[in-house]
């Protein structure tokens, strides 16, 4: 489209509808147009407001062809929203504009030049199950040891990597440690010449190999340099070291950059984000304008004195002052229980205090520092018939969940099906399709249960070695475990169940980001189960938690995690659990030290500024973590927070405590309930009878109604076997010379009578 002979433009560009009701900080944001620009947007300022207004004032100014702009989101949502928005404003000129995630921009352009770097335009994106079969071959080639060298764990080695920009010449020996005994860079070396070989990236290399592309060809650097001339970041602060060379290649020649950002809401640190690329902006881009956004729209004053005071504390950080021109509204009500569970039924009430005073549940949230304490609170809900509702996963369908439960299931009853097919091979047993296959189909043929199926089949020569081998010690580990139970505490023995199946360990040694997490969900999961005197009590209670679906006109509560919570906002926002050692988080202080409290402390700053018009902050004097019992002390961040701007409802003797933790260490644990720890005696019996178990008859052969008939002598077929005699029958096992096999032991059901 010809920017001269668009009069509409012209006309908007004389009242310009964009500008209409910007603040001067806003419009100074919108307005310069040249040169290098960080816009510090703080919680609730209209960032978005200000980069489609920027966007429309670029095209309505004539300052930029669209096609000359490039617009970079961390979402797809988000690049959605604002082209929407810009098109609204300037009309669909914008849509010429290149809009979209890093990821997205990136796989545009290597497809243009993917010969460059070795491969073909039509180039496939990996998923992370190609990823890991991929990486699976790489070491197996090495000859790894997988269980003690996860792929999981290598591909997120390699993930790190190239979110900083690294490819495997650039991996030094102390980068590359002793992980997968010396030989990562290799493996990384290794994992991407198949990679090339197959045609394939992952979502790493897109960026990666724009970056080798820009460094290695001029030509084609300068091409996306004068095509696109004026770029916009947003989220900034979320950016990888990676993203952060790809913007600052493509801005070397005219040095039109605005990023849009707040380094007091970088809290991604764990995947990657590097709040440095926002710090050293004035340094990296000479000349830079910095524009503060601190006009909040959303929060009373209260709310953001109290957050400006806490992030003041963090020295990492370029610095600006929330403000707003409405009230001061609520003071913020910080209150102290003696237990979790007071906690719970407390905020319990309050929410449905405001409901009866005419607040909409859908305009309240819990805001939690981790995912496993979503369930104390899910199933108070639950409980009282409160309708809510958990943003991401609830804590009962969380996948590490379910695999625990399915475990726990079929030691209580060996008929579940769906559970034996969740856990047959989790973690991985050496148990292949066709075992697997085998089972069903004897399953099916003889109508019992696949427990019964895989028991009937590790009698028999139908598996190779070293499956059949697998398959009996996890049938007598089900047996074992179905005959503890009578004699165990049902917490007890669902520690006993995931750390001899080798689940717990699988977590242990997986190096993904969220690892740690889903250890925490478990050691919660058993902490839960210690609240019932049965396995069989506590799975009825799964049941009905899991069936939970209320329906309400009036809406649901927000349960989320205060990493889940990041751009949202609500009228009414609890924020349980600020006790040190939970926030900030005591395994972040002890693997990052100061940068990890700062980064909590960014956290704690998200989660206040998440509210409009109430807050409500606690915390609890005791609390039972992954089945013990802690004594805590307030977090460090109540202790920073302004007092003018508080309500303190302390009970008991409870109290706030205003003095700073000297030391960054662990909170003192005391065991003062019954629970369970590493040094219960476990229970080791050889009896394989169980209740529940399926009954055998004196061969050990599971019953069943359906009998197939076999005699001495019989000539039969058998698909794997050939031909062969029959010599011996004892239940449903026969005893067959095959005519080239030789001599095995069959399930009936596999053989037919010729």
């Amino acid at each position: 489209m010809n920017l001269e002979t668009n009069n509409e433009i012209t006309e908007r560009d004389l009242h310009p509808i964009w500008l209409h009701g910007l603040n001067q900080p806003q419009q100074q944001a919108v307005t310069n147009l040249d040169g290098p620009l960080l816009v510090l947007s703080g919680a609730g300022t209209g960032k978005t407001r200000v980069l489609t207004s920027r966007l429309a004032q670029l095209i309505a100014t004539r300052t930029a062809n669209p096609f000359n702009i490039l617009a970079v989101t961390f979402t797809n949502k988000a690049a959605r929203e604002m082209r929407i928005r810009a098109v609204e404003l300037v009309g669909p000129m914008a849509e010429q504009v290149t809009l979209g995630t890093f990821h997205s921009v990136a796989a545009q352009m290597l497809r243009r030049h993917a010969e460059l770097v070795g491969l073909k335009s039509n180039f496939t994106i990996l998923d992370t199950d190609d990823q890991l079969r991929l990486i699976k071959q790489v070491m197996e080639a090495e000859g790894l040891d997988l269980k003690r060298w996860p792929p999981r764990m290598i591909l997120g080695l390699f993930s790190r990597w190239k979110d900083r920009g690294l490819t495997p010449d650039k991996i030094t020996k102390s980068e590359a440690g002793d992980a997968a005994q010396g030989k990562a860079k290799t493996l990384y070396s290794a994992y991407q010449s198949r990679l090339l070989a197959l045609n394939a990236s992952d979502f790493g290399d897109l960026l990666l190999h724009m970056l080798t592309i820009f460094n290695q060809n001029l030509d084609v650097l300068q091409k996306y340099q004068n095509l696109l001339t004026h770029i916009m970041v947003d989220e900034y602060q979320d950016a990888n070291v990676a993203q952060y060379l790809w913007l600052r290649l493509l801005s070397a020649a005219h040095g039109n950059l605005c990023c849009v950002g707040d380094d007091d809401q970088s809290i991604y640190g764990w995947r990657g984000a590097e709040v440095g690329n926002i710090l050293k902006f004035e340094k990296d881009f000479p000349g830079a304008d910095i524009v503060r956004l601190e006009e909040n729209y959303r929060s009373t004053g209260h709310i953001l004195a109290a957050a400006s005071t806490l992030i003041a504390h963090n020295e990492g950080r370029l610095g600006k002052s929330l403000f707003t021109a409405e009230s001061d509204g609520e003071k913020i009500r910080v209150a102290g229980y003696w237990d979790g569970s007071e906690e719970a039924r407390t905020i319990s009430s309050q929410i449905e205090f405001l409901l009866k005073d005419g607040q909409q549940l859908s305009s309240m949230a819990v805001l939690v520092r981790a995912g496993y304490q979503t369930r104390e609170f899910e199933e108070r809900f639950i409980a009282i018939g409160l309708p809510y509702r958990v943003v991401g996963t609830r804590f009962y369908e969380r996948a590490e969940i379910r695999d625990a439960l399915a475990y726990l299931r079929l030691v209580y009853q060996q008929s579940d099906d769906l559970a034996f097919e969740r856990i047959i091979n989790t973690p991985k047993r050496g148990l292949g399709e066709a075992s697997l296959q085998l089972i069903h189909q004897l399953s099916r043929a003889q109508n019992i249960p696949l427990f019964a199926a895989a028991t009937n089949l590790s009698y028999s020569d139908e598996l190779k070695p070293q499956a059949k081998r697998a398959l009996c010690k996890f049938i007598d580990d089900i047996m074992r475990w179905g005959s503890a139970r009578s004699d165990m505490p049902p917490a007890e023995l669902a520690e006993m169940i995931l750390e001899e199946a080798g689940y717990t360990t699988m977590w242990q040694m997986h190096k993904s980001p969220d690892a740690p997490g889903r250890l925490e969900n478990l050691k919660e999961l058993v902490s839960a189960i210690g609240e019932f005197e049965s396995l069989s009590g506590f799975l009825e209670h799964i049941s009905l938690v899991m069936d939970n679906e209320t329906q309400t006109t009036e809406g649901e509560v927000t349960l989320m995690t205060l990493h889940a919570a990041k751009g949202l906002e609500f009228d009414t926002v609890f924020l349980p659990g600020w006790e040190e050692g939970v926030f900030p988080s005591q395994r972040t202080l002890e693997e990052n030290g100061g940068a990890g409290l700062e980064e909590e402390r960014r956290l704690a700053y998200v989660g206040i500024t998440r509210a409009r018009r109430n807050l409500f902050i606690s915390f609890a004097a005791n609390r039972r973590i992954h089945g013990l019992w802690q004594s805590a002390i307030p977090s460090r961040f109540i202790s920073e927070l302004p007092e003018r701007n508080l309500i303190e409802d302390m009970a008991r003797g409870l109290s706030i405590g205003r003095v700073e933790p000297v030391m960054i260490g662990r909170a003192e644990t005391r065991v003062g309930k019954p629970g369970y720890g590493p040094g219960w005696q476990r229970m080791a019996s050889n009896t394989t009878a169980n209740l529940a178990a399926p009954r055998r008859d004196s061969g050990g052969i599971i019953e069943h109604q359906q009998q197939i008939a076999f005699s001495f002598g019989d000539r039969v077929f058998h698909m794997k076997f050939g031909m062969g005699d029959v010599l011996g029958v004892e239940g449903d096992k026969l005893d067959i010379q095959f005519d080239k096999a030789g001599r095995k032991k069959v399930i009936a059901s596999f053989v037919s009578h010729k």
